[in-house]
């Protein structure tokens, strides 16, 4: 099997102008990319990842690891990397190698930190534009993406509606509706009141690891949908056939988030979640309409396919028709996908069927 490796560029012959005011003066984009560009330099089709993920898409990386849609990309599958090339990047302020708050700051050599500006998911899809000018893309077939990616395709689709054809968005929302925003803001403060957080100045060897261990916990709930918990966890016990009468874990469920929120800090920085999890409450579609969706859509030129899945409560069936809907107002081609999943929001990452079919059959259209 052959080794996916990540790479990396650089982009400093002109600042990257953000949202919120501020520029960097540099930024870095790690990547990875599967199959060949045609001549014609048409068949890229750009992933964008969810919160935790990163440029890893598929096949085996260098690290040994598995990447997190190999289900879905790959020869023959929905993102066929024998048709088409297939791009995905690590996002900015992300901790997988593209530029964050764990990255050094040029001007004092150190790490960002808190210093890093709070950035714009609109900011993270800019920053991998020079990336596609750099590979020699000139128009991509389609762009795709799941739960922020999902987001982060919406954005892509009004910033640049001249370079993408086709638009694929998963378990996704133009906005992020409050209570969303609420179960961020808990991950967030849990890590905040971690002593060991020091106001985002903590040593890489020393991270507030038991705030983001509940951060990931708290967010972890929410991707999954209660009939999964329930069939797959219950109210079975981990290791005894009753109560302990103490705090600690008796529950299955509880040795599962357990093992959930130890394992993130292992593989994620606790300045990137805040930051990324503040890009996407920021996030609002609509920000330039005055509210209209509609009228979003109309500032786009892409066909659109939305799939939402049955038991996803984080961003309901019913947000993903409204899309829909407003975009066919719009007057672009528009279609929902309703996929039966009992998983919940985290389907789209581990459902290939129905969405093999519909994906390939959307992409070769």
């Amino acid at each position: 099997m052959t080794v996916q490796r990540t790479q990396f560029v650089t982009f400093d012959q002109e600042p990257l102008a953000l949202t919120c005011g501020r520029s960097l003066p540099s930024h870095t984009v790690a990547y990875q990319t599967w199959g060949t560009l045609n001549a014609a330099r048409d068949n890229g089709i750009l992933i964008f990842h969810a919160l935790s993920g990163d440029a890893h898409v598929s096949g085996q990386h260098e690290d040994g690891r598995s990447g997190w849609w190999d289900l879905m990309v790959g020869p023959g599958r929905a993102f066929d990397t024998e048709r088409y090339f297939v791009i995905c990047a690590n996002v900015l302020g992300g901790c997988k190698g593209s530029t964050g708050p764990s990255s050094i700051d040029p001007a004092t050599g150190q790490s960002y930190g808190p210093d890093f500006p709070v950035i714009t998911l609109e900011d993270m899809v800019n920053a991998q534009r020079p990336l596609l000018r750099h590979l020699g893309v000139e128009r991509l077939h389609a762009v795709a993406g799941g739960s922020m990616g999902g987001m982060l395709v919406l954005a892509f689709t009004q910033l640049y509606p001249e370079i993408a054809e086709r638009a694929i968005v998963m378990a996704s929302s133009w906005t992020n509706h409050a209570q969303a925003i609420a179960w961020n803001k808990i991950g967030r403060r849990a890590i905040m009141d971690d002593p060991k957080w020091r106001g985002g100045r903590y040593p890489a060897d020393d991270p507030p690891k038991k705030g983001l261990a509940v951060a990931r916990m708290v967010g972890h709930v929410t991707y999954l949908s209660e009939g999964a918990l329930d069939e797959k966890f219950g109210r079975r016990f981990q290791s005894r056939d009753d109560e302990s009468f103490t705090f600690g874990i008796d529950y299955a469920i509880e040795s599962y988030l357990a093992h959930q929120g130890t394992s993130f800090p292992q593989r994620f920085d606790a300045n990137s979640y805040l930051y990324i999890t503040r890009a996407i409450d920021y996030f609002d579609f609509t920000g330039d309409t005055n509210g209209s969706l509609p009228a979003a859509f109309a500032l786009t030129r892409a066909r659109f396919r939305f799939f939402s899945y049955e038991s996803d409560w984080l961003y309901s069936p019913a947000r993903h028709e409204i899309m829909t809907q407003a975009a066919i107002a719009a007057g672009r081609d528009a279609i929902h996908h309703r996929i039966i999943a009992p998983l919940g929001h985290d389907a789209f990452l581990v459902q290939e069927k129905p969405q093999t079919e519909l994906i390939s059959a959307f992409l070769r259209t």
